[in-house]
């Protein structure tokens, strides 16, 4: 039988030591001779006790006096207001700020489209049908071809200042991905300006934060405000604007993320949104983004006809997104496997524009006319037919993914809703000819079935929820927009099937097959004495992950980017949060006492080692119950299994494709774990002499979040210590 578990002390070791309960089968105890190195750990962030026999003594509470109570409580009160006041005006300077810089933004599009067409805005690019094509090709073709050679110009230079290392970068950055969009959008590239908008709004709130309002508790509202703010002055839409913000940045954050109070938050978005449309009104009009046209609903009897229009307005823009991370990949492998310069790309993706654009002129960004000549909104303008509808709609999801995916600047909102005018018109029509074609036996022609530009607008909505995942600022754009009380019930009905068909694609989760970490595998740093399936992966890597959503529309990962990564988890090192107490065994140890052992340690896994306690694998409870059901089947003793019989049954099972080390930080560890379906990884040894590759402590999710809640509660007590003194 095996002899109890031993008790492992690193001498002189920097961290806790870790505590192995193993087990051995022999009288010799493997020890590292060498000591674990000093790894990078803040003390004083979770040793806010000095090191010393500490007392717990009962001190008699002193009764307070009443005038001394309502002193306190008057201080907090003006402590509170003070702080109230100070978040409420950081919001309204971030929607004036963001209204102000949105009508910039925006004319600068408009002037440089100005320059390089030299057309007539007001009639949209469908004028380039009327034009010989002999006369125009050369323009069209070139014309984004230059706007892709600028931003990639730009893009180097962002690039540049990213990599610097003065204090304005961020800002500085910003700026260039905003002229970046300019050109982008002023020379006919298929994307759209919300998106940039979003961001524009949200790097003034981060800058205001930053020199203002330090409160790690009001980053989250402000934040939210600056998003509601970019939306609500690219659409003139101030309550669309205030739900964008609840759903993009305010839902997706998580409880340890939230701000001072609801209350707070709710006030700062409302004001923000607010303030950033009313200075948009002033800048660029009173009009809204698009010309809403004359439309008319029959009955509500054609319900079921919205509900289809929905789920098709779901399946287009599950393509549209399949499509725009197929093309990633793509760029990405053309990139690292070929080695085609990233600068290319722009350039490229913007010839490429012009060469579609011969054949399929409305797909160029010419503002919102192109949605209006779709909708027919416009008087004196032709409507397309619908053949024609359902091929722009085509033509348009690959002329705006090619975009994105060569590294041009925009956003997905204009172009999610140009596709969902041309779904929605050609369904209408569709359907009004169907029905005035039917055979009077089935007596169809009884249904009343509204205009098309009905199904247009209530396809727009659909198809911003289906590809952006906000359902609610779909339906509250549209509703805004037509102030139309008879058009929500449809329109409910169809922005909810589209975003429940595309819900399972878009969550906001590590997508599979990320090439960036697979592409450096053969880079990193391998450990010959562990499995040769034991990879380890540097922190810089984890910056190459991203949501599944923000491949689509990087506005709406603001909050995941902004305050999660950025803020704690690149700050904190593995070996923080790491457990170093924990359970390790040898391919001969007994399945039953590998239990016993997890039970009495309250783990779920096991870590296995060889005899000179280098790592091998990792024996997850799972494993265990999976090979128990499997001994029921064989009839055969468990209580004679070995560990060594679960791992050969099964080759997956044991091994540890990945591990984490003590200096990496763990938004790293907490990528490998996400791509891998892993709960835990183990943490090991590098780079020291004769015990690389020994494990010292394992990391799980569960440590991830405590550490992180633990970091972010322990900032803002300092925060309000230093507060409190400075007062």
């Amino acid at each position: 039988m095996a002899s109890p578990s031993a008790l492992r002390v690193f001498p002189s070791s920097p961290l806790p030591p870790p505590h192995h309960s193993r087990l051995l089968f022999s009288s010799h105890i493997h020890l590292c001779k060498t000591p674990p190195p000093s790894f990078p750990f803040n003390k004083n962030r979770f040793s806010p006790f000095p090191i010393q026999d500490q007392r717990p003594t009962f001190i008699p509470a002193a009764v307070p006096d009443s005038s001394d109570t309502q002193t306190s409580a008057d201080s907090v009160a003006a402590d509170d207001n003070f702080n109230d006041s100070g978040v409420i005006l950081s919001a309204c300077l971030v929607g004036v700020s963001t209204g102000i810089a949105v009508v910039l933004f925006n004319n600068g599009v408009h002037e440089i489209r100005d320059f390089f067409w030299d057309g007539i805005p007001s009639r949209g690019a469908s004028w380039l049908r009327e034009e010989p094509l002999d006369s125009v090709w050369v323009r069209v073709i070139s014309v984004p071809a230059c706007g892709g050679l600028i931003v990639s110009v730009l893009n180097a230079a962002r690039n540049a200042v990213s990599e610097a290392s003065f204090s304005a970068k961020g800002a500085l950055g910003s700026v260039l991905k905003v002229l970046a969009a300019c050109f982008t959008l002023g020379t006919g590239n298929s994307l759209g300006p919300e998106g940039p908008s979003v961001e524009i709004g949200s790097s003034i709130a981060k800058e205001i934060h930053s020199s203002l309002d330090k409160n790690p508790q009001t980053k989250l509202s402000l934040l939210a405000a600056g998003s509601a703010a970019g939306i609500s002055s690219g659409f003139n839409a101030a309550v669309a604007g205030c739900f964008f913000a609840v759903e993009s940045v305010l839902w997706p954050s998580s409880p340890a993320d939230s701000s001072v109070s609801l209350t707070n938050t709710t006030s700062t978005v409302i004001l923000s949104a607010v303030i950033a449309s009313v200075i948009s009104e002033i800048g660029l009009g009173s009009e809204p983004a698009f010309k809403v046209p004359e439309y008319d609903f029959r009955s509500y009897g054609e319900l079921p006809l919205y509900l289809l229009l929905g789920i098709l307005c779901g399946l287009v823009s599950l393509a549209f997104s399949n499509l725009t991370s197929y093309l990633l990949g793509v760029v990405d492998n053309l990139n690292k496997d070929i080695g085609i310069p990233q600068p290319v790309f722009p350039v490229v993706g913007g010839l490429t524009v012009g060469v579609i654009a011969l054949a399929y002129p409305e797909i160029l960004y010419w503002g919102f006319e192109n949605v209006d000549i779709l909708l027919e909104s416009r008087p004196f303008v032709k409507g397309l037919p619908g053949d024609l509808l359902f091929q722009l709609v085509a033509v348009k999801i690959i002329a705006t993914s090619l975009c994105r995916a060569f590294g041009l600047v925009g956003g997905y909102y204009a172009p999610s809703l140009f596709i969902g005018a041309a779904t929605g018109m050609a369904y209408g029509k569709f359907i009004s000819f169907a029905i005035a074609q039917s055979d009077s036996a089935i007596h169809l022609s009884i249904l009343e079935v509204a205009s098309p530009q009905a199904y247009g607008l209530v396809g727009m909505a659909a198809t911003l929820a289906g590809v952006c995942q906000v359902p609610l600022t779909a339906v509250l754009l549209l509703f805004e927009l037509t102030q139309d009380y008879r058009i929500v019930l449809p329109l409910l009905g169809a922005v909810g099937l589209s975003s429940w068909v595309t819900s399972g694609r878009m969550k906001r989760k590590d997508i599979k097959g990320t090439k960036a970490l697979e592409d450096r595998n053969a880079s990193t740093n391998q450990q010959p004495e562990v499995s040769d399936n034991t990879t380890n992966v540097s922190s810089n890597e984890a910056s190459a992950y991203f949501n599944n959503l923000c491949e689509v529309e990087s506005s709406l990962c603001i909050n995941d980017a902004s305050i999660k990564t950025d803020d704690l988890e690149k700050r904190i090192f593995v070996s923080e949060a790491m457990r170093t107490r924990f359970v390790t065994v040898t391919m001969s140890t007994l399945i039953t006492e590998v239990v016993t052992l997890m039970l009495a340690e309250k783990q779920s896994c096991a870590v296995i080692v060889d005899n000179d306690n280098l790592l091998m694998g990792l024996l997850t409870l799972s494993d265990i119950q999976e090979f128990s059901e499997f001994t029921k089947d064989k009839s055969l003793d468990s209580k004679v299994l070995l560990v060594s019989e679960i791992c050969s049954l099964d080759n997956a099972k044991c091994k540890v494709p990945w591990t984490a080390t003590p200096t990496m930080d763990i938004l790293s560890a907490e990528m490998i774990m996400s791509k891998h379906g892993l709960n835990q990884v183990p943490v090991i040894l590098e780079h020291v002499k004769g015990c690389r590759g020994q494990p010292i402590g394992l990391l799980d999710r569960e440590c991830i979040n405590l550490t992180c809640r633990a970091v972010a509660t322990r900032e803002s007590l300092d925060f309000d210590t230093v507060k409190s003194i400075e007062k």
